[in-house]
C-alpha cells in the first residue's frame, strides 16, 4: 500500500496509508484532519485543496481545464495546488507529499 505523506493545516505532519487506484481526496477526507470534500469529487467545490510538494509536481499529471479553471479562482492558489479529487494515487506515488490547503 503506498504511503502518503500529509501536512494538515497546523503545520503537522502525519504519514498515512493511501490505495492505490483511488483518488487521493478519498484518502484524505478519512482522516480528522484532512478535507472536506463537499462536492465527492466532482471538481466542483474546491474543498479538497492541496499542495503538491515541489519535488513531486512533475511526477503528478498536469490538471485539465476544468481543475485549472477552478484552482485560479481560489484565494490560496498558489504553484503545486491540485483539487485532490482529480489526483489518482497510484504505486508509483508511494511517499508523495501534500499539504492540505486553507479553506476558502
Amino acid at each position: 500500500m503506498p504511503k502518503l505523506i500529509v501536512t494538515d493545516r497546523d503545520g503537522q505532519q502525519h504519514e498515512v496509508e493511501a490505495r492505490a487506484g483511488l483518488k487521493v481526496m478519498e484518502t484524505l477526507r478519512e482522516l480528522e484532519y484532512g478535507v472536506a470534500a463537499i462536492c465527492g469529487g466532482m471538481c466542483s467545490c474546491a474543498t479538497c485543496h492541496i499542495y503538491i510538494d515541489p519535488a513531486w509536481l512533475a511526477k503528478v499529471p498536469a490538471p485539465m481545464s476544468d481543475e485549472r479553471e477552478l484552482l485560479q479562482e481560489l484565494a490560496h492558489h498558489k504553484e503545486g495546488s491540485r483539487l485532490s479529487c482529480q489526483v489518482d494515487m497510484t504505486d508509483a506515488l508511494d511517499g508523495l507529499r501534500v499539504t492540505i490547503a486553507q479553506d476558502e
